[in-house]
């Protein structure tokens, strides 16, 4: 049995990856093609290769005609062939068609992404890849907000523009790849701001990088931030969270106590791609943690000299801090997915439920504040529970006997909304 033969029989459908310039990259496609009975592709693709003279071929438009067609042909153990761009397996159209539960034999390119790390002579074993491209992109967003170094796949109306003007206040450096392998091809470091004050051509990709760490060489390589030693961009912190209060600088204990902290950022829920607010946010304890388990974040502080970005450079975290009084100091901050409401008043609270954001987390040590932000919340549309946290820890006491110290209880409200 020839290798040809036995591809067919494997998988009818091939799938082959195109690359940027539109030159088929891979020296199998001439095979497939001599016995292919059908080729899909979209039609720069289709114009790029030799298609055998007779041979039925399917522009790509909407999806659904050309499965239908591709199906067909797996019934009739007819050989097809599929073009995509770069490597189809990345982002691309390999998740359609497993998922319409056809055979498949994958011959990729180089895809846009290591096409564009590599005109900017970084490494990417350490980035988030992440799309815009047919989906909401404030997930994308926010991974660009919370990561050292991110590659986003855009698209019409989600593009390095809109990208860029959701970065401003972030300090990133942005890439714009543009036409990536064709005569047209245009590569352009810009900043959130001048991204967003100018038209970009389609398709393009987009790079953000954070600057690098106190202390890196940009020639060795460190020109995007600190990225994982673990090369899991978006993993869980290794040293885990709820971490103690030594972990962080703090004023006269102004910071949310451990065993509180752990169910604050429970109820919070951060992961990639949601922006969470720490309002109150004082040794920035909370943020910091939803940072490491990585959500974007803003840390809301009237105190100009709290330790907020001495802990997020300690922890390694990337938080923008807003100084400022709320709720005055909320104004114009993107929307959150979450909030963490630390302190200030129910003024607070009103409007950071003004925001309507999908869960307001609250603490507080007065009880009589209690019943206002419940009924606050439940008035503002959001389902309420409440539990009140109090811990005692172990402490040594003289000739080596232990005692319970009692730490000062806190209510913690956790607010969904409808």
């Amino acid at each position: 049995m020839s290798r040809t033969e036995d591809m067919s029989a494997v998988a009818p459908v091939t799938v082959v990856g195109i690359d940027a310039a539109g030159r088929p990259a891979h020296p199998r496609l001439a095979e497939a093609l001599s016995v292919a009975g059908l080729v899909v592709g979209a039609a720069r693709h289709l114009a790029a290769v030799p298609v055998p003279p007779g041979c039925p071929t399917v522009t790509l438009g909407p999806l659904t005609p050309a499965l239908e067609r591709l199906r067909a042909a797996v019934a009739a153990s007819e050989p097809a062939v599929v073009l995509a761009s770069g490597d189809p397996g990345f982002f691309g159209i390999v998740r359609r068609l497993r998922a319409a539960g056809l055979p498949l034999w994958v011959l990729p390119a180089v895809s846009s992404v290591a096409a564009a790390f590599a005109r900017a002579g970084l490494p990417w074993d350490g980035a988030a890849v992440v799309t815009a491209h047919g989906r909401d992109p404030r997930p994308a967003l926010n991974a660009c907000r919370a990561l050292p170094a991110v590659v986003v796949l855009t698209a019409p109306g989600a593009g390095a523009a809109e990208l860029g003007a959701g970065l401003v206040g972030w300090s990133r450096r942005l890439m714009v790849a543009e036409h990536l392998g064709t005569p047209d091809e245009r590569v352009t470091w810009t900043s959130p701001e001048e991204a967003a004050g100018r038209p970009w051509e389609d398709p393009h990709v987009l790079l953000s990088l954070a600057p690098p760490a106190a202390g890196v060489d940009r020639a060795a390589g460190g020109g995007t931030g600190p990225m994982r030693a673990d090369n899991q961009p978006a993993a869980a912190p290794p040293d885990g969270w709820a971490l103690p209060e030594s972990a962080y600088a703090h004023r006269n204990s102004m910071i949310t106590k451990a065993e509180v902290r752990a169910l604050v950022v429970a109820r919070l829920r951060p992961r990639l791609g949601r922006l969470v607010w720490d309002v109150g946010a004082g040794s920035g304890s909370v943020g910091i943690e939803c940072a490491l388990l990585g959500a974007a974040v803003i840390a809301v502080e009237r105190d100009p000299e709290a330790p907020v970005r001495a802990n997020a450079a300690r922890h390694g975290v990337d938080v923008r801090l807003v100084t400022g009084r709320a709720p005055e100091a909320l104004c114009g901050l993107p929307d959150p997915d979450a909030v963490f409401v630390g302190g200030g008043g129910t003024d607070v609270l009103a409007a950071v439920a003004a925001r309507r954001p999908d869960r307001v987390v609250v603490t507080l040590a007065a009880l009589d504040r209690v019943a206002p932000a419940v009924h606050l919340l439940r008035d503002a549309g959001y389902a309420v529970e409440g539990s009140q946290l109090a811990a005692a820890r172990l402490a040594d006491l003289p000739g080596g006997s232990l005692r319970l110290a009692a730490t000062n209880p806190v209510v913690v409200l956790t607010g969904e909304r409808r």
